[in-house]
């Protein structure tokens, strides 16, 4: 692949490039996008860049409307009209405004155009936004309701995470006082804002063209973002039972994004306390529960969710994954992103890893850290119980040395090994209430941060995934995103969510009678346990 060195005015970088993709994709991608107005058609003229050195192939004739011959001569490009195909050294004329969301990269079909008689008139491109608020991070895809074509997306942070990292947290922090649940709930109405904003600015979207909005999430991110009955959550007694969720006053949010004044919102109704409408929508992009029984959903997350179906019933549950999964709360830990260590691979005498992007190292993100315990037990540096070799010194094992060294301490080991833990109990809890044993399992479908990067023997070796041919297991990315977006396009889907939830059973793990001893077999770093 072309390596790309980039020029700005905070230093020069390196990157690995992406061949048969424009390179304003690729500057997005690492993190360093230029302006644009027209989502990379060439139509506003906005993402200069120079060429400094290499090959960048002849100029494309919608080029020559902005740019003179002087223009040309100098080197200056439209980075949507550049593929590499060589190595390319360039410096960016035109940075876009830094911002914290990222692109989101869409991998799945066309969808079905929306029935257009339900829409506002007088909307001659009507969009529809599909959003996923998890705990640690907000995901937002648009769509064109009248082609169902997708047309861009974003991911950032949950803000709610500078109050806590679990839901818990968050919960205790919003029962102290109505200031304290409002701020909360404004924080991702913010954040949902800002999201909004970035397309506007980098993609040129016109939001009062959004006349649809489609959001879900976990049951304690919707109740704190609606500010109703996040107080029930706290209580055991209602963990097993529906919670209301949905917002009283959606026309203000309509008002807060800058949305067609008739725009719907529709918040997808939860299963239970602690299992929301993103499990039931990953359920609907897996097609889970169309077979005959035996496939298996596991969402991994900070609040990790699973469900069973065994041809009947869907069982469902959740777990304290925690945020180990998402690269967040670990010494070094960081969202699959441009930078992220992704891959690791034991060689005869070392270890090697692979980076998001092609560039330097900047963290671990959690299919690498998956990765990396495997090779560490492979290799005897770490033992089944999470404990280093005596040679390994007591700050932890280094990946990367150097100026900016990459570390995992003992204290990520253990956040690991307690997150996957409780995924291990929730497998091993709703396989025995189905009657069911590991070889029934026909699927496994992984969803949530791991996207399409785990490497299933890994996680398989110490624990993480049930021991099944690899053929039955599938990397699904975001099913609660790619969920939201059939409901956002079809309406009938709103239905089929519903007859879902009527043949949900919900299972809470904490009162499990065998919890204790089931959670201190799942630490090991080993393969699952499951009979």
């Amino acid at each position: 692949m072309p390596t790309l060195t980039i020029h700005t005015d905070s230093g020069t970088q390196q990157f690995v490039s992406v061949s048969s993709q424009p390179l304003s994709r690729i500057l997005d991608d690492v993190g360093m996008p230029v302006r644009t107005g027209c989502r990379g058609i060439g139509a506003c003229g906005l993402c200069l860049v120079r060429i400094v050195a290499g090959d960048a192939g002849v100029p494309q004739p919608n080029e020559s409307v902005f740019l003179d011959d002087d223009h040309l001569t100098q080197g200056t490009r439209l980075a949507c009209q550049v593929v590499p195909e060589h190595d390319l050294e360039i410096e960016i004329l035109s940075p876009a405004p830094k911002s914290t969301w990222r692109r989101l990269a869409h991998e799945r079909g066309r969808h079905l155009p929306f029935p257009l008689n339900t829409l506002p008139p007088n909307v001659t491109t009507p969009y529809g936004v599909a959003i996923d608020l998890g705990t640690t991070h907000i995901s937002l895809s648009l769509h064109n309701l009248a082609t169902g074509a997708w047309v861009a997306g974003r991911y950032g942070q949950n803000p709610q995470a500078n109050v806590g990292s679990d839901v818990v947290t968050r919960l205790m922090v919003a029962m102290e006082s109505p200031a304290q649940a409002h701020a909360l709930s404004q924080t991702v109405i913010d954040a949902i804002c800002e999201a909004l904003w970035d397309l506007v600015i980098r993609d040129g979207i016109n939001l009062q063209h959004v006349v649809r909005l489609t959001l879900v999430g976990n049951t304690a991110m919707l109740a704190l973002l609606s500010g109703r009955n996040f107080d029930l959550l706290l209580q055991p007694s209602h963990w097993t039972h529906a919670i209301d969720c949905a917002p009283l006053n959606t026309a203000a949010w309509v008002t807060a994004w800058g949305l067609h004044p008739q725009a719907q919102i529709d918040v997808a109704p939860v299963l239970a306390g602690f299992v929301g409408s993103d499990l039931l929508a990953g359920v609907i992009a897996t097609k889970l529960t169309e077979g005959q029984g035996g496939s298996l959903l596991i969402d991994f997350g900070t609040n990790s969710e699973i469900a069973l179906w065994d041809g009947a019933v869907l069982w469902s549950t959740s777990a304290a994954g925690g945020p180990a999964f998402e690269g967040s709360s670990i010494h070094c830990g960081m969202p699959a992103e441009a930078g992220a260590i992704y891959q690791v691979t034991m060689q005869a005498d070392h270890m090697e890893y692979a980076v998001i992007g092609g560039g330097q190292s900047h963290g671990i993100c959690g299919s690498g850290l998956v990765d990396l315990i495997a090779c560490l037990i492979q290799s005897g540096t770490l033992t089944a119980t999470g404990k280093f070799a005596p040679m390994i010194p007591s700050q932890g094992f280094t990946i990367v040395h150097g100026e900016q060294s990459i570390r995992v301490p003992r204290t990520d080991i253990d956040a690991f090994q307690r997150a996957k833990a409780a995924i291990g109990v929730g497998i091993q809890v709703l396989l025995d209430q189905a009657g069911l044993q590991v070889d029934d399992l026909q699927r496994i479908c992984v969803g949530g941060a791991f996207g399409h990067s785990l490497n299933i023997r890994n996680a398989q070796d110490i624990g993480l995934l049930p021991n099944v041919p690899s053929a039955r297991v599938e990397l699904c990315g975001n099913t609660a995103l790619a969920g939201c977006e059939e409901a956002l396009l079809s309406p009938a889907l709103r239905e089929c969510m519903r007859q879902l939830s009527k043949q949900a059973r919900i299972i809470n793990l904490s009162q499990c009678p065998d919890f204790d001893v089931l959670f201190l077999e799942n630490l090991y770093l080993q393969p699952m346990q499951v009979v």
